[in-house]
Parts: structure tokens; C-alpha cells; sequence
């Protein structure tokens, strides 16, 4: 690895690296999920100060290494900086960037994970939708985008479960939040999104044991 890597990208995961850098996980539309270290990003006059927080989202610039690669430029879009200050939405977000990480990996295509992340926190972000059934969408979309999904559930359900599941299945990602549901048909969603994420998706996920503790998630 030698090149420059122009490509979209969201930080999911940004950690102190010995005295002034950081290590951070990003999710790219281009090369997948990388490690990237942003060399002097904690000294103060650093010109990427405040650039490398989770769900940044822009155009990264990275200068590949050996084994990682180096942050060269952020040209950024959105700091989803009202999800950071929300409790809620920050573990909801957080949640949401462990199964992206889970998910992706380095050299895969990850424009669709990528835009269903970033279209998932605009959702958190307007606050015009239930956390919930923004979980529960996302999880299923995902379960979708891995190649996964089995279908629906055995047994009988509600028509408009049914119906949601074939929009969030066919739906343009930038249009999978456009739809409402009524309680039951929300409570059958939920039930199916976290059967499935828990065949389809094994991993744990300590945001969503933090989601559990703080009362965020049934």
C-alpha cells in the first residue's frame, strides 16, 4: 500500500495513540472499514482538531502503510454534533457504529453500509421518528445488506408488519425512514429485528448492553 485514497467516510471509532495521535476506525464507501492514525490530531494548534470524533462524516484523504493507513485530509460534511450531546442518541449511534464495525471490512464495498449509517444518525438526529423503530429498521437493513435475510418470520403476522419488512427490504436507503407504524405493528418489528440480529449477527456489543443499562432498549 502506497497510493492516496480519496473516499467518503464516518469515524466509528476514534482512541488516544501514544502522546498526540489517535487511532481511528473508519467506514468508507471505497475500501471498507480501515485503521487510520492521525499523527499530532491532539496537539493544540492541530488543523484536524475536533475533525476525528465518532460520526464525523466527509472526504478523507489517506496515505496507505504498511499495515494502516494515515490520515492526510478531511474535507467534512456533517459532525452530527446534537447526537453527541443527546444521551440517548449518543448510545443509539454508538449501537448503530459497532454493527457497522461488526459488519464491514477492509476492502469491501461499503457505500451502502456506509449511507444506511449515515441516513440512520440524520434519523436520530430530527427526532421525528421513534428511536426504536429506527433500531429496529436498521438492524433489519443490515441483516439485509449482509445477505442474510431469511425472509418473513414463521407463523402468522400483522399485515403491516408485513408490509413494513417489504419496504425496508426494497426501499432506496435514502427513503428506508419514510415510513409510520401504529404500536402493534412496532412491537412485531422490534420482535423480528432482534430475532434476527441475534441468529444473523453473533457478536456482543457492549453499546447495546450500555443501551440495556441506561433503559434505551426493551
Amino acid at each position: 500500500m502506497n497510493d492516496l485514497v480519496t473516499t467518503a467516510g464516518m469515524v466509528l471509532g476514534s482512541f488516544d495513540y501514544q502522546e498526540y495521535d489517535k487511532r481511528l476506525i473508519v467506514l468508507t464507501s471505497e475500501i471498507g472499514k480501515v485503521t487510520v492514525f492521525a499523527r499530532g490530531v491532539r496537539r493544540q494548534n492541530s488543523k484536524f482538531m475536533g475533525m476525528t470524533d465518532p460520526f464525523v462524516f466527509g472526504e478523507f484523504r489517506l496515505f496507505a502503510g504498511k499495515s494502516a493507513y494515515n490520515l492526510s485530509g478531511i474535507e467534512v460534511s456533517n459532525y452530527f454534533e446534537k447526537i453527541r450531546l443527546d444521551m440517548e442518541h449518543m448510545c443509539y449511534a454508538s449501537y448503530f457504529a459497532d454493527l457497522a464495525d461488526y459488519s464491514v471490512r477492509e476492502n469491501m464495498d461499503g457505500k451502502n453500509m456506509l449511507l444506511l449509517l449515515y441516513r440512520s444518525l440524520q434519523a436520530l438526529d430530527t427526532k421525528s421518528i421513534d428511536n426504536k423503530l429506527i433500531r429496529a429498521v436498521f438492524e433489519l437493513r443490515m441483516v439485509m445488506e449482509n445477505g442474510v435475510y431469511p425472509g418473513l418470520p414463521a407463523g402468522n403476522i400483522l399485515p403491516g408488519t408485513a408490509n413494513a419488512l417489504s419496504h425496508i427490504e426494497r426501499a432506496d436507503i435514502r427513503g428506508l425512514y419514510s415510513f409510520r407504524v401504529n404500536g402493534d405493528v412496532m412491537t412485531e418489528i422490534c420482535r423480528v429485528a432482534d430475532e434476527y440480529r441475534q441468529r444473523y449477527m453473533q457478536g456482543k456489543f457492549k453499546s447495546l448492553e450500555v443501551m440495556r443499562d441506561m433503559g434505551y432498549s426493551g
